[in-house]
């Protein structure tokens, strides 16, 4: 087993949630070592095609990680380990924590076709081609911006990504949509933490109307411009936004946690020229997180 390859424990947590083979013909071989490719991939960010032998053919591996983020099976994947975390108590509901970070594009993602090549597929398709998940062929530009919402307590790693130039506002709310974390005895998932933290570039009235709406406490600092202009609005500015310095430190945890996926070469830098793709390879980054022992 190479350095960083999955463990015998990890792989019995992820085996259960892979596609398996249904029907005549066996496409699937060797997902065991099929993901340690990516995942070697996305520590050292190499092009593809300079994978290494040992895990097979580098064309196998491209196109399955590019097909399981095309069709969402990245996607589901962290739910179901999400799920055993939180049937473990792993997963400290108090507070959620959103932060978000750049990650400059390298001049290899550019150059896409403005047409997804694999954007459909039906009985007389032809070979190649993904059903994609709705919103899966819009591209992220020249560079791509990942949002990392974080539980407090180190425990939940979520991560999506968003086009460069969305600013922190605008995306906190389809972020928090992210969290779903199914329940193993049954029921609806579990959507809605106890507490939401967020630094001022997340402050919006938006925001904090669908925190209110949705029942969820937070404590976001409100910029200088904000406050300037609900003072000058007098009584119809309404009241000042509550704000708690103590719970405000606890976000130091997201800060810190910022940087693990940032470990892996191929999500501090954009290398893929595909956004669904690329947040694929984000999605892989979360999933080797949470299989780590704690």
């Amino acid at each position: 087993m190479g350095r960083e390859d999955l463990s015998d424990e990890e792989w019995a947590r992820l085996e259960p949630h892979l596609p398996t083979n249904r029907g005549r013909g066996g496409r699937w071989r060797c997902h065991r070592r099929v993901i340690n490719g990516i995942l070697f991939r996305q520590r050292t960010g190499l092009p593809w095609r300079d994978l290494p032998p040992c895990f097979g053919s580098w064309k196998t591996v491209h196109d399955r990680h590019r097909r399981w983020s095309a069709d969402g099976t990245w996607e589901r994947i962290p739910r179901a380990v999400q799920a055993d975390a939180d049937a473990g108590g792993r997963i400290d509901w108090s507070t959620v924590s959103v932060d978000s970070t750049t990650c400059r594009a390298h001049q290899h993602a550019a150059g896409a076709s403005p047409v997804p090549r694999w954007s459909q597929v039906g009985a007389g398709g032809r070979c190649g081609t993904v059903p994609m998940r709705p919103g899966a062929a819009r591209e992220a530009g020249s560079r791509a911006r990942s949002t990392l919402p974080e539980k407090v307590g180190a425990v939940r790693s979520g991560l999506s990504s968003c086009p460069a130039g969305g600013g922190d506002a605008p995306q906190m709310i389809p972020v928090l949509e992210e969290i779903r974390v199914p329940r193993q005895a049954g029921g609806r998932p579990r959507t809605r933490p106890d507490h939401v933290g967020g630094d001022k570039a997340s402050s919006s009235r938006r925001n904090r109307r669908h925190l209110r709406r949705r029942q969820i406490k937070h404590t976001i600092p409100a910029p200088r411009d904000q406050r300037a202009n609900r003072r000058r609005r007098g009584s119809q500015g309404g009241r000042p936004t509550g704000f708690d310095k103590t719970i405000y430190r606890c976000r130091n945890e997201v800060e810190r946690t910022i940087n693990r996926p940032k470990n892996f070469r191929a999500v501090a830098t954009r290398f893929d020229k595909r956004a669904y793709v690329f947040r694929g390879t984000v999605t892989v980054a979360a999933i080797r997180l949470w299989l780590r022992p704690v």
